[in-house]
């Protein structure tokens, strides 16, 4: 490989691993203030203009209308049901344990895929990762190992396992849909189209209106929920979405797929170090057993090959919600 090539795939998994891992960190910081669907929505609708624009500009933006409804319904489930759900999540829940319970979320991609009529059955090891996963995170969120202070709210804790669910339905969905042959052209429409979701959820719970009324009290954010919401749109969505995109062209898919890895040990470190959240030794042991049940999912998955539908671009093999995706 040419030396510069070398350097931009070492840049691009640098940015998939610190850019997602951090992402947690971020919306924890922007939803102290700013209401949890009104920043997601502003930033994905921010995000997919600005690629959809530059998508327009120099190679066009081709997708029929029938694509377009498909990716407002993957949108929906992604970036609503998923991201939306996070980043309400984390208005209660330490940014760490946020994303080790997202760890997960392979887990529902089996079950779910499982259960569909041309689904297959999970193998042996399969079913111990399940076990494993699922036990880690009963480990994980069981009284007295918030991570914090106060116990975890179990509310949110459901949005966040509900995340999980909603991501994998969404990304099992569009692995049938005929999608643009540009793997950029459907992401934009996704942001787009979720960012209106979002929107909308937010206007309906009064998002906007609390806005508008903290405004004119003559208040504003503070700047580091300002600079956070802008960390999500520009490193999130711009930079390591299309790194992503571009590791997946020059790298195997099992080998652009690590983040899910990497992602919770970097929210985790950086929650500790900058938001000086709790890391119990039960939180620790959860992580470990966790992020190994996701490699042995991971690892047979990548065994089992996907039939091919014709017309249909093959999807981003995304394995669960972050606060960075798409």
């Amino acid at each position: 490989m040419p030396t510069a090539d070398r350097f931009k795939l070492i840049a691009c998994f640098a940015a998939v691993y610190l850019i997602w891992g951090s992402t947690y960190l971020a919306i924890r910081v922007a939803v102290a203030t700013i209401p949890p669907f009104l920043m997601m929505g502003t930033r994905f609708l921010l995000a997919g203009a600005l690629i959809a624009g530059w998508l327009a500009a120099t190679r066009g933006l081709p997708a029929t209308a029938r694509q377009w409804r498909d990716n407002a319904i993957v949108g929906a489930a992604l970036l609503l049901g998923g991201t939306g759900l996070v980043a309400w999540a984390e208005q209660q829940i330490p940014s760490g344990i946020a994303t080790l319970i997202i760890s997960v979320g392979p887990l529902f991609f089996v079950l779910l895929e499982w259960a569909h009529p041309r689904g297959h059955r999970p193998t042996a090891l399969t079913f111990f990762g399940l076990a494993l996963g699922f036990g880690g995170l009963l480990l994980l969120v069981s009284p007295g190992n918030a991570g914090a202070q106060t116990p975890l709210n179990p509310a949110r804790v459901v949005g966040l396992v509900f995340a999980c669910i909603s991501w994998a339905a969404g990304s099992i969905y569009s692995r049938h849909l005929r999608a643009p042959a540009d793997p950029m052209t459907g992401a934009a429409i996704q942001m787009l189209m979720g960012g209106v979701w979002l929107t909308l959820v937010a206007i309906g719970r009064g998002e906007v209106a609390e806005v508008r009324a903290t405004l004119e009290l003559g208040e504003f954010f503070p700047a580091s929920a300002v600079w956070a919401w802008l960390y999500l749109v520009v490193a999130g969505s711009l930079v390591a979405f299309p790194a992503y995109v571009w590791l997946l062209k020059h790298t195997s898919a099992a080998r652009a797929s690590t983040y899910a890895y990497v992602n919770p040990v970097v929210a985790v470190f950086l929650g500790w170090l900058i938001l000086h959240e709790t890391v119990t030794a039960r939180t620790l042991v959860a992580a470990a057993v966790i992020i190994a049940a996701v490699a042995i999912i991971t690892y047979q998955k990548g065994r089992t090959p996907e039939p091919a539908v014709q017309g249909r671009t093959p999807p981003l093999p995304v394995l669960k919600p972050r606060g960075a995706d798409a």
